[in-house]
């Protein structure tokens, strides 16, 4: 069983990547900000809005390949 100080040892590890994950560096400072002085609401709600902005991302993207999926399947028809 890991113990409190490894938990939050993975958390800040985790926070130092939110740039991999598509945050920018105002939302990261603002992230870790509220890390450091224990408000975890506020910090859970930014981390739910980045979220939510990565899955936009993701369904827009998965709209390009719908629709270059459906260009290819009607080339294919054409031969």
């Amino acid at each position: 069983m890991k113990s409190e100080g490894a938990k939050k040892m993975d958390t800040e590890k985790i926070l130092e990547s939110l740039s991999d994950m598509g945050c920018n560096e105002k939302e990261i400072s603002f992230m870790k900000k509220m890390y450091e002085e224990g408000d975890t609401d506020t910090l859970l709600r930014d981390l739910r809005k980045c979220r939510c902005h990565l899955m936009d991302k993701l369904h827009d993207s998965q709209k390009k390949v719908d629709n270059m999926d459906f260009l290819i399947r009607q080339i294919q028809k054409e031969k």
